[in-house]
């Protein structure tokens, strides 16, 4: 939960009456913060550990990114339309703000623009440190902490801390840097890159430094802020960066912190909305419902979340790319929605929040003042932060948008440590058959990350491009070592061996990509052409009509069934699949002439003439063809002659 806000000023909340009874450090007690709140991460990573042993790191970012972040905006949705006093003080925000994030982040999505998914990424990175930050600020109010030096130090230290993770993750960092180039930012130097690096690191140790000095002071003087914040902040912000720089996969580190985020916020969000039902007549119908005070409401409550978060679940498994576009759209309007409407709906300044979280003091209301009104003054955060650089982001990418070789090539200069950007630049080299390049960057990626089976085997396949054979072998044996059950890899070393004249060794692994690949047509039929090429007839034509069941219309083999029968005999079948080969392929000039032959071979020689000729139709420079079609003409000569007789 966003507890301060994202699109209003830092305002000081007054004092609340200093009680001689000492005050309570916890929001609720101890050992419950301690698990919601403080010391969750170390719940965490047990838990995601067991996790990791069972399900792809992929599985776990999926169910987490559904069910978790987006299902938990619903409480905060809930709130927004659920209690009448804050629909009519915020009624054109909540009535507006969806028709619109739902008609930009659609049609983002509809033409593939990629700059709602950088907004998108800011947002969210502020929205968290902006929870942390909130939880800072109901932590000291608990001990009566309000001076402005501590709130701002607070501040300053959620915001360096949180920017600097991700500005020295490689992986965050590349993936930042990618998506702005993709939406045809300019080119940022490398050398500027790092001295920003230096830079927000300095900052972040300088800021550091000045808070605890400040938190000495106060504790010396006697108005200690409260040691669960420090607490809360070290564990937070050490959280973060762990999930964005050491955590090995970092889709894992984004479901981590993202559950630590949620239990923070569902958890804090029903004890806010339970006091809220209680203490106020304003909330009525099914948000009173839901809230009231009973044990068994929190399973609804849970399960409601989770109800909500399916929608995001079920768009990552659809295969329908319109539709899919669509429901894209709606899951990050509901993402930006949660960011906008907790930056106002939970302000821990106003007296109706404090007494809802059992706070005292704060403000009735907050009034920004200022020169212009606060319907001005909003409008212009919203165009600052929202539509000013969306709309930069659209234009750069619809005219001036940069190839993806050149893409790649800056990002490796921006970020030349870690893998991913790496691999990604010499994949797109030798997409390009730049071959010598994309063998450097391969080389390099592997350099970082030895352990990448798809790096290999990927590299293998570049350098068999260039005629490096022994090479290659070298690789896809790494890549077959670091993943043995993978059906691919086998297939693609069985044909490498087989080109180096190492058969032997090619069966056993044509043998395994057909295992592993059970319904894979190629692995078949590769393995069919094998089996032939050895004289293992028998076996050849198990494998193609394995094929031919897995892929109907694949006319090689179809014709290689075909020429197998025809060969044994079985001149019918071998009818029905050279039709059906045809059927797949009818410029298939290969699969007349084999037809005409057989039509031949029974006797029915205009048949074969007819095929003769259109395989000589198809390519007139077929030579078995027209010799097949001088002997077929040659005998319907001599049938007339006989029946004349």
């Amino acid at each position: 939960m966003q507890q301060g806000p994202a699109f209003s000023r830092l305002q000081t909340v007054p004092g609340a009456p200093v009680s001689a009874a000492r005050p309570k450090l916890w929001i609720l007690d101890s050992w419950r913060d301690l698990v919601l709140y403080v010391g969750t991460p170390l719940l965490l990573l047990p838990a995601f550990a067991l996790a990791q042993a069972r399900w792809s790191p992929q599985d776990i970012y999926l169910f987490v990114a559904a069910f978790g972040a987006m299902g938990h905006h619903l409480p905060g949705m809930i709130r927004a339309y659920g209690d009448r006093a804050l629909f009519e003080r915020f009624k054109w925000r909540f009535i507006l703000a969806p028709l619109f994030l739902l008609a930009v982040c659609t049609a983002f999505f509809w033409w593939d623009l990629k700059g709602i998914l950088l907004v998108v990424f800011f947002w969210g990175v502020w929205h968290g440190l902006m929870q942390t930050y909130g939880f800072c600020r109901i932590y000291d109010a608990k001990t009566g902490t309000f001076d402005a030096l501590t709130r701002r130090l607070d501040f300053a230290m959620c915001v360096i801390w949180f920017a600097t993770a991700v500005v020295l993750s490689p992986y965050r960092l590349s993936d930042t840097l990618d998506t702005y180039y993709m939406c045809g930012g300019p080119f940022i130097p490398p050398a500027l890159v790092h001295y920003g690096q230096q830079l927000i690191l300095f900052a972040a140790i300088g800021v550091s430094v000045l808070f605890l000095l400040h938190f000495g002071r106060m504790w010396i003087i006697g108005k200690r802020p409260n040691p669960v914040k420090v607490a809360l902040l070290v564990t937070s912000i050490a959280f973060w960066w762990y999930c964005n720089n050491l955590v090995a996969n970092i889709l894992v580190g984004i479901a981590l912190f993202e559950v630590f985020h949620d239990v923070q916020y569902l958890s804090l969000v029903w004890i806010y909305n339970r006091n809220r039902v209680e203490k106020d007549s304003n909330i009525g119908g099914f948000m009173r419902f839901v809230f009231r005070r009973s044990g068994s409401l929190i399973g609804l409550y849970v399960g409601l979340v989770f109800a909500y978060g399916s929608l995001s679940y079920l768009n990552a498994h659809l295969g329908i790319d319109t539709v899919k576009r669509i429901l894209t759209g709606v899951v990050t309007a509901s993402t930006l929605l949660h960011f906008y409407y907790d930056g106002f709906i939970w302000k821990v300044r106003e007296r109706s929040t404090r007494q809802s979280l059992g706070l005292s003091g704060g403000t009735a209301d907050v009034s920004l003042g200022g020169i212009l009104p606060s319907w001005a003054w909003h409008g212009l955060k919203w165009a600052t932060v929202f539509v000013l650089p969306l709309s930069a982001l659209w234009f750069w990418q619809t005219h001036l948008n940069v190839p993806e070789v050149q893409r790649r090539a800056w990002l490796v200069e921006d970020v030349p440590v870690g893998a991913r950007q790496h691999f990604d630049y010499a994949l797109a080299l030798q997409k390009e058959g730049q071959w010598e390049r994309a063998e450097e960057q391969y080389k390099v990626a592997l350099g970082f990350q030895p352990a990448d089976a798809k790096g290999h085997m990927n590299l293998a396949t570049v350098l068999m491009a260039q005629a490096k054979y022994d090479a290659a072998a070298s690789h896809m044996e790494e890549a077959l070592r670091l993943k043995s059950n993978s059906g691919e890899f086998h297939l693609s070393y069985a044909s490498l061996l087989q080109r180096l004249g190492r058969g032997d060794e090619a069966a056993g692994h044509y043998e395994a990509a057909a295992r592993q690949m059970p319904d894979s047509p190629e692995a078949h039929y590769n393995y069919a052409v094998f089996l032939a090429s050895t004289g293992k007839e028998s076996d050849a034509l198990s494998e193609l009509r394995r094929v031919v069941q897995l892929k109907t219309d694949h006319a090689d083999a179809h014709l290689q069934l075909a020429d197998a029968l025809f060969a044994k005999g079985d001149l019918e079948e071998a009818k029905i699949h050279y039709t059906a080969a045809l059927h797949a392929d009818p410029k298939l000039a290969v699969a007349h002439n084999s037809l005409g032959r057989l039509y031949l071979t029974q006797g029915q020689i205009s048949q074969a003439i007819v095929q003769f000729g259109e395989a000589l139709r198809l390519n007139p420079d077929y030579k078995e063809a027209e010799e097949n079609l001088r002997i077929a003409k040659a005998s319907d000569t001599q049938f007339l002659r006989q029946t004349h007789n």
